[in-house]
């Protein structure tokens, strides 16, 4: 690795960068080569990392090869299919028969679903995940574990009283892994019919077995910490129980048990001692021709003490963007939900990178856009999060080299109109004329205050220099960013449907958290 040429300092605007910040300048003759080993060496602490070879990494593109990847792959699974998702669509009857169709074909093959307890129950008796899945269990119970998460921060009086769906801004399992023997695909798409058809996500198929082993005991731990699903006669043909072998407490009976009891097996696991790894290698030497690293991150604040959060996302995350240190450095950053944490959105702004993009949906991609009740209104306080991005990208003067750019294809909920739910981060390095991506960040997180502090979220940060890989990377984010325009701040003030009213705004700045 290059040593740096020289150093000095920059100081920004406090309301830019809120210190004093050194900035570490290469020579103008880095290469992609010493860059990725100044990332690798930032990541030295993460104890899982993974290493693949051309071709083990697929990029999905659209909604509907999604869809038909996962009806692939179920069919042909022979071992396991593990599957996380925030909830399954109330009216994905195919997706359960293709399920059961697999577990019919195969004697072998067991099924393990894992949801979120208040999304995945929200219109219980009626139809929702929590009674589509259980209808596997009538004829293989034995095969199919179906786990419940259910955040600790709705224990006692909350579950009783806060409505359901409000409830669900105190947490969920937001996690969405999809595996399938020994590949697994990473996403932020959940299993409904609007992300099989024209919801834009991102879908990242990883075909390794020590890879997939990882997020499989994942899955498992998470499962040991949710309530399993069991048959039942009652009016919504299933009930919830506590199994024995759960890793915790039920966490009704002693919420800061269950905390301290789940912070220990998380701790164990994202620093690899967690005993059922030891049965898998979790690294494996590379070679000239294992060209890509993978790092899974996670973040799981809402089971951890409050004194000792292992999270590795957030860290890892905030850590990477620190290496943006030269002006050919340059990223891309989307988010359907526009909230960026704000430690995420000083790094960014504060980066020399002179060529940076920001995608967000419009507010017709927006999937909120003119529903009913009081979600109604996301799309004006996601608008209202724009602007104020936009502005303090004007504050730091940066509004050369930031350009932010509206998502949109048609108008979601009307004929051929599409929503937005993509997210993740792209870093390239344009020194050596090159400007596909060697870096992405894909998974379920938003990177907003609510992922960092109230639900259960997965990514897996891709270090590569394989060419054909980037070339996809690359061609993913051209797929995005073709139905994109770029908007102002002139746009806020010059067009009356950006208005946003004074009660939205401070609605936004009171539940900013939960966005």
């Amino acid at each position: 690795m290059k040593l740096p040429s020289r150093l000095f300092f920059s100081y920004n605007n406090s309301r830019c960068s809120g210190s004093a910040v050194i900035f570490r300048h290469w020579s103008s003759t880095m290469s992609t080569d010493s860059y990725l080993d100044l990332v690798k060496n930032r990541l030295s602490s993460l104890k899982a990392k993974f290493y693949f070879n051309h071709g083990e990494i697929d990029i999905i593109y659209s909604p509907t090869e999604f869809y038909e990847t996962l009806k692939y792959k179920i069919l042909k699974a022979e071992k396991r299919i593990f599957l996380a998702s925030l909830y399954l669509g109330k009216t994905e009857d195919e997706l359960v028969n293709c399920l059961e169709e697999a577990l019919k074909n195969n004697p072998k093959l067991k099924v393990y679903f894992l949801v979120d307890g208040l999304r995945g129950t929200r219109e219980a008796p009626s139809k929702c995940s929590a009674t589509l899945l259980a209808q596997l269990l009538k004829d293989y119970e034995d095969r199919v574990d179906l786990r419940l998460y259910k955040t600790p921060a709705v224990v006692g009086w909350k579950e009783s009283v806060i409505p359901k769906r409000f409830n669900e801004g105190l947490g969920l399992q937001h996690m969405k892994i999809y595996g399938f023997d020994d590949e697994v695909l990473l996403s932020g798409a959940n299993l409904s019919s609007d992300y099989f058809t024209n919801r834009q996500d991102r879908y990242y198929l990883f075909k390794s077995k020590p890879f997939a082993e990882y997020y499989f005991q994942l899955h498992q731990l998470i499962s040991k910490l949710s309530y399993k699903v069991i048959p039942s006669n009652n009016s919504q043909k299933f009930r919830l129980c506590w199994p024995k072998t759960n890793l915790a407490d039920e966490p009704k009976y002693s919420k800061k048990t269950f905390i301290a009891q789940a912070t220990e097996q998380l701790r164990n696991f994202l620093q690899g001692t967690y005993e059922a790894q030891q049965t898998t290698s979790r690294e494996f030497h590379p070679t000239s021709d294992s060209p890509t690293i993978v790092y899974p991150i996670s973040q799981f604040t809402p089971l951890f003490v409050t004194s000792h959060d292992y999270s590795t996302e957030k860290p890892t995350l905030l850590n990477v963007l620190s290496t943006i240190t030269h002006p050919s450095i340059n990223w891309t950053f989307t988010a359907g939900y526009f909230n960026m944490l704000p430690d995420i959105m000083r790094k960014l702004i504060s980066t020399p990178s002179t060529n940076c993009t920001v995608i967000t949906a419009s507010p017709y991609a927006n999937g909120f856009f003119k529903s009913k009740g009081v979600s109604s209104n996301l799309p004006g306080a996601y608008l209202h999060l724009s602007k104020k991005f936009l502005e303090n990208v004007k504050r730091c003067g940066k509004e050369s080299n930031i350009i932010l750019r509206e998502w949109q294809r048609g108008i979601v909920n009307q004929p051929g109109g599409w929503s937005y739910h993509a997210k993740g981060i792209w870093i390239s390095d344009i020194n050596e004329g090159d400007d596909r991506p060697l870096l992405t960040c894909i998974g379920s997180s938003n990177y907003t205050r609510r992922a960092y502090s109230s639900d259960l979220e997965t990514n897996a940060l891709i270090l590569t220099t394989d060419r054909e890989l980037r070339d996809n990377m690359k061609n993913e984010l051209e797929n995005l960013l073709k139905y994109t325009k770029p908007v102002n701040l002139n746009d806020f003030e010059n067009e009356p449907e950006r208005k946003v009213s004074f009660g939205v705004k401070i609605a936004t700045a009171i539940l900013g958290s939960k966005l």
